[in-house]
């Protein structure tokens, strides 16, 4: 697809054409956790959505083949950590572009745990704790609704974004 070409056919999208589109829109970086040491697991994940406010709950779309899909589904219970504008690195380790996986991805970094024992992320510019309420399957992946316990938030913070296949923040693309 060309840079502003629009879809006018009724035929499927094809997953290439639908991430080049999907790019487009800025999400904020988290990483999704779960598991107690030494099983815990995490991945950077875009997909995660407010979804209602009453009760308090989120969202958050993973893969089913993933260690984070598992460790949700034994232990009930994840965490969501809004990255900050200079956790960058932290983002990439939990992408898999680091070349370190599962329990590997918690080493040299402030871990600690909430109320559940789910790891959460200090220095995030937020932090949610959810226990799972549903689980819903959807061909490669699961929408897992959580209902959120606790949290907090740094207000001094600025967010990490991704756009265009890209990390950012309020001032622009980041290097």
């Amino acid at each position: 697809m060309k840079s502003g070409e629009t879809m006018t056919s009724r035929n499927a999208m094809d997953g290439e054409n639908y991430r080049e589109l999907m790019r487009h829109q800025a999400g904020a970086v988290t990483i999704v956790a779960a598991g107690g040491a030494p099983f815990r697991a995490g991945l950077t994940a875009t997909a995660v959505a407010s979804l209602s406010d009453n009760p308090p709950t989120i969202l958050a779309c993973i893969g089913c083949k993933t260690g984070t899909h598992a460790a949700i589904s034994k232990c009930n219970t994840f965490s969501i950590n809004v990255l900050s504008s200079d956790q960058q690195k932290i983002a990439e380790r939990f992408a898999g572009k680091l070349d370190v996986s599962g329990e590997n991805r918690f080493e040299n970094r402030h871990w600690s745990t909430l109320s559940t024992g789910v790891p959460v992320l200090q220095g995030a510019l937020a932090i949610l704790e959810c226990e799972l309420l549903e689980q819903h399957g959807f061909d490669t992946h699961s929408i897992f609704v959580g209902r959120v316990l606790s949290g907090r938030f740094a207000p001094e913070l600025k967010p990490l974004l991704y756009f265009r296949g890209d990390y950012w923040d309020l001032a622009g693309k980041r290097e």
